[in-house]
């Protein structure tokens, strides 16, 4: 079957060999991300999601966060060099993007619909990722690379000070995107028998 969509979901994959020359214009990136944010589905329509995007000295400024803290947390006994090429690697990349959800908003919901209080935490991940996945094709279409990392928590308190985030927004991943300067590498599969079962 011939589908725009899943020659897209083709295209996304985790591209760790990123640039700062992007095949599209920043505004175009950013006009890109903000209608997705608009309408990404969530549930009961709770919009938990919310987004920073770090360009520039504050993209720089972020991944020069995240090397501090894991140095610190290492210590000084422990070979640091693999890990900052990896951060290094990230801090190459045109920009990140930072998702958060609104904890207070969580809460809302579990006190409005108490039959349900212990699931919207879940569902509240649910949107984030929903989230996700749409930005990452949505730039991936655009020939624009990424990928998901989770610093957190431990890089929490610093971001939220640094970059003034409400303390009821819950830092849940960091997507650095940029140019393609390397694609990725072979992808296995596991047989798709044993992910789908369907009953007639």
């Amino acid at each position: 079957m011939n589908s725009n969509l899943l020659e897209i979901e083709r295209k996304r994959r985790s591209i760790y060999g990123l640039g700062k020359n992007l095949p599209i214009s920043e505004d175009e990136v950013l006009d890109l991300i903000a209608d997705i944010v608009k309408n990404a589905p969530s549930a009961y329509n709770s919009q938990t999601g919310k987004i920073a995007v770090l360009l520039n000295e504050n993209h720089d400024d972020f991944w020069n966060i995240v090397e501090n803290t894991l140095k610190k947390k290492m210590g000084p006994d422990r070979d640091f060099s693999r890990t900052k090429a990896k951060i290094d690697g990230f801090k190459a990349s045109y920009g990140t993007i930072l998702y958060f959800e609104n904890k207070n908003k969580v809460k809302e919901l579990q006190e409005a619909f108490s039959s349900y209080a212990d699931k919207f935490p879940q569902y509240s991940q649910h949107s984030s990722a929903i989230l996700q996945i749409l930005i990452w094709l949505g730039l991936a279409e655009q020939n624009v690379g990424a990928n998901l990392q989770h610093y957190n928590p431990i890089i929490d308190e610093e971001v939220k000070s640094k970059w003034d985030i409400p303390e009821e927004f819950e830092l849940v991943a960091q997507m650095p995107f940029g140019e393609i300067l390397s694609p990725a590498g072979e992808k296995e599969f596991d047989p798709i028998g044993d992910r789908i079962k369907i009953f007639k």
